[in-house]
């Protein structure tokens, strides 16, 4: 089903001249990754997704394959891009975002964020197109303030395990902020605790770990005592916040998430409801440098971008779960081609 991206010039537009963009997305076979393509695609868009499969799935974009103005390329953005034709956007959503996967090889994940995105934005001022990095609210460390700002700088450890992570990213937002200074037209979005289908059950977040747990009679498992906070936003409304992002003017880093706050604990009830499972609930230490409050403050994005998120944790919830059934359930062929 993989296949190397064709040259943008022989990508059939299905919007009329001059409104096609030609866009690259990096991690397009990723979670949010896949749901960015598809609404590109929707919107007539020209669209090569390129991914290593490291943590995206061929599976999540195999509903795209069809399409003559999609493509895939596999490739591995701590490597040099090159790719044929004009581009008009190129977006980085190319990393492994939870702590178990980016913590699996920390240098990659590290080399990610630095070489990757210094690649793309190479790519990028090269064609003149305009460029959009997935930051996150890692950058906020375990934040000593709430709700967190843009303007608030973080309490970030920089020796600890989620370094890899955290920092790379900061390091990151600092590459974003020079090419910008030499020219290159750049967006910051960062993001906060996303969730939705197309999320693998190995994601290893609370969203998916409690649902996959639920699901199958596992213990859900509670990490401290479970009164640290999280604040979820449901992936279409946190696509809808990157396109806005995308689309405007805005050159400071903007926060996306959804600025209502829920304990881990209040989580695991809510998960336990809404599939009828008797799983226990157990607790575990605490990570270490766990964040014990994320809360966005999102006014940069409401009154920049017209955007906050619409959709309530419940009903969010309630597509996941449909989605992590479906997955967990399906025939076993099925879940091969999908992987």
């Amino acid at each position: 089903m993989s296949r190397t991206a064709r040259p943008f010039a022989d990508l059939v537009p299905s919007a009329p001249s001059g409104t096609a963009r030609r866009i690259l997305v990096a991690g397009g076979a990723g979670f949010v990754g896949s749901h960015l393509c598809e609404r590109l695609l929707a919107a007539g868009h020209l669209v090569v997704c390129l991914d290593n499969l490291q943590t995206g799935r061929l599976g999540n974009v195999a509903h795209l394959m069809r399409d003559p103005h999609f493509s895939v390329l596999r490739h591995d953005i701590i490597e040099p891009v090159v790719l044929d034709g004009p581009l008009d956007e190129v977006w980085n959503l190319a990393c492994a975002a939870s702590p178990p996967q980016y913590q699996r090889d920390p240098i990659h994940t590290f080399r990610t964020c630095i070489d990757g995105t210094r690649h793309l934005l190479d790519l990028a001022r090269s064609r003149e197109a305009r460029f959009l990095f997935a930051s996150t609210s890692e950058v906020y460390g375990d934040p000593e303030q709430s709700p967190q700002a843009e303007s608030y700088r973080g309490a970030v450890n920089v020796w600890g395990p989620r370094a890899c992570y955290d920092e790379g990213k900061r390091a990151a937002e600092t590459l974003c902020y020079e090419y910008g200074r030499l020219g290159a037209d750049v967006r910051v979005a960062r993001i906060f605790n996303t969730y939705g289908p197309r999320m693998s059950p190995e994601d290893g977040r609370v969203v998916s770990n409690f649902v996959v747990q639920a699901l199958t009679g596992e213990d859900i498992t509670i990490y401290g005592d479970g009164s640290q906070t999280r604040s979820f936003c449901y992936v279409d409304d946190l696509v809808d916040g990157l396109l806005r992002l995308m689309r405007s003017e805005v050159r400071d880093p903007v926060n996306l998430g959804n600025p209502v706050e829920f304990t881990v604990r209040d989580l695991a009830r809510l998960v336990l409801d809404m599939t009828g499972s008797t799983s226990r609930v157990v607790h575990r230490a605490l990570p270490q440098d766990d964040p014990r409050q994320r809360r966005p403050d999102i006014s940069r994005a409401m009154q920049a971008l017209g955007w906050e998120p619409k959709v309530p944790l419940a009903a969010g919830l309630s597509q996941t779960i449909a989605h992590f059934r479906s997955e967990l359930f399906r025939p076993a062929a099925a879940a091969v081609q999908a992987s």
